[in-house]
């Protein structure tokens, strides 16, 4: 099969989404189960449309993973002790490794000319979340001496900014933990000055901490304390091993070997057209020893090759970032 992170074209996409469901149908039991319950032929699939996928939630009470494959590392979704937490078991840490420096170099630039500073926990504080797994990844490919985490170091991050205004700065931040830093300098009258230097990127995060907000009002305050005129944003999932960027505006780009599509929330064999709301189906083929077809409880809608994420389907648990540091 062609290396997934050499893919151009949507025929090359094509090829190796259908050479993936045929690998994953073989040598996934859980996933074959779902196909054969549904009693799809797989010898008839011949379109990402025919592809059945996986709801999310198998993730929560299955062990998702190739047969032939092992797995030591695993990341988990966050989540209170009341919940039942999602488990995406790594087989091959290398590919999100790559995954996660060739999606941020087609978007936003190499790691190695950034210093990245996070309003997240640190990795030995949450050791299987993906996303702080992500960003320490980047920064060890960056190596900067100033790389750090500084979510409830509000006063230190604010100096540090200061110090930095010749530097390309990113700053990773869950949604709240970005609006309590714009807080802290408010009621401190601090005041960050111009932000050119600075790109922050949020990564969603506000379920059950702070009132709940569109994501537009929540780009203008950012927008407004970061003194800035974009703010990013970047969109993945613990049951992923890629991610997709909003460079502003929240319209999302996926790597070339990651798509989405979107279903109509009642009927799951049905797409809806360019520019309705449905559910959103991933595709990552990054997933190449999970499953790389994955049914969310996101709601969006598609823009050609872009998307935008709209909420959760009213049923769904409150999942995700926001409850990281709980």
């Amino acid at each position: 099969m062609k290396n997934i992170f050499d893919i151009q074209t949507e025929q090359d996409f094509l090829a190796a989404a259908l050479m993936t469901f045929q690998h994953q149908y073989q040598n996934l039991d859980i996933y074959r189960k779902f196909v054969d319950y549904l009693k799809i032929n797989p010898d008839e699939v011949k379109s990402l449309a025919q592809i059945p996928f996986l709801p999310i939630e198998m993730f929560k009470n299955h062990k998702i993973l190739d047969s032939a494959k092992s797995s030591e590392l695993y990341f988990q979704s966050s989540g209170t002790t009341q919940m039942t937490l999602s488990k995406h078991h790594i087989a091959d840490e290398t590919i999100y490794q790559e995954s996660i420096y060739k999606s941020f170099d087609q978007f936003i630039g190499k790691p190695e000319g950034f210093i990245f500073l996070g309003l997240l926990p640190s990795y030995l504080e949450k050791q299987h979340s993906s996303l702080i797994y992500m960003v320490d990844y980047l920064m060890q490919k960056s190596a900067k001496p100033e790389n750090g985490y500084f979510l409830y170091n509000h006063e230190d991050l604010f100096r540090l900014l200061h110090k930095l205004k010749d530097k390309k700065v990113i700053l990773f931040g869950v949604s709240f933990a970005l609006l309590d830093f714009l807080d802290y300098c408010h009621s401190s009258s601090q005041t960050l000055k111009s932000s050119d230097f600075l790109t922050v990127i949020e990564t969603g995060g506000m379920k059950g901490r702070k009132e709940e907000m569109t994501k537009d009002e929540l780009l203008n305050i950012l927008q407004d304390g970061f003194k800035t005129d974009k703010i990013y944003s970047e969109y993945s999932m613990t049951e992923l091993l890629s991610q997709a960027y909003s460079l502003g505006e929240n319209i999302y780009q996926c790597p070339n070997w990651m798509r989405i599509m979107v279903r109509n929330a009642e009927d799951p064999f049905n797409y809806e057209r360019e520019g309705r709301t449905g559910a959103i189906n991933i595709i990552d083929l990054a997933n190449i020893h999970s499953c790389a077809f994955i049914a969310t409880q996101d709601l969006g809608k598609t823009f050609g090759t872009q998307f935008q994420v709209l909420g959760r389907i009213d049923h769904s648990d409150i999942r995700g970032c926001s409850l990281l540091v709980s």
